[in-house]
């Protein structure tokens, strides 16, 4: 992609910064998980609140593996890091969507509040802020880069 930057000079804030979504998301699922664990997977309870925000043992869970895929992709770099910070980004962004969509129905699977969406979409737009920032390349590509941003 020619308007992802190579080699940003702050990259490594970047990298932390996904790396801070992925451990929020693992704290809040290990968090979730002790909270509900007597409930049922996707229950549909007000009363279900982990650090203010909605939530149920199903969204628990996947806000672990949410977590530790980005670690992970932070942990491995080269370049995975972007591309999973940048597609989690997405995934994070059309659930958030999807879930004000449904918020008072009852196709609120994972029990979001309207607090829970505002941090979904804000954690979504953060990783996909440190997906565009982070990508690192040769300094070819560096250049190639520049003169396609000078030529624009």
């Amino acid at each position: 992609m020619s308007h992802t930057p190579v080699n940003h000079p702050a990259r490594p804030i970047y990298r932390a910064i996904g790396g801070l979504v992925g451990l929020y998301f693992v704290l809040f699922g290990v968090f979730g998980m002790i909270t509900t664990a007597d409930s049922e997977a996707l229950a549909q309870d007000d009363t279900l609140k982990v650090l203010g925000q909605g939530a149920n043992l199903g969204f628990s869970l996947l806000s672990v593996v949410f977590g530790a895929v980005i670690l992970l992709g932070i942990a491995i770099g080269r370049n995975l890091d972007v591309v999973i910070n940048q597609w989690l980004a997405y995934v994070l962004m059309l659930l958030g969507l999807a879930e004000l969509a449904f918020l008072h129905t009852d196709a609120n699977i994972f029990n979001f509040s309207i607090m829970t969406v505002i941090v979904v979409l804000t954690l979504g737009m953060v990783l996909l802020m440190a997906g565009m920032y982070g990508k690192v390349g040769t300094d070819e590509e560096q250049e190639a880069w520049q003169k396609a941003r000078l030529v624009l």
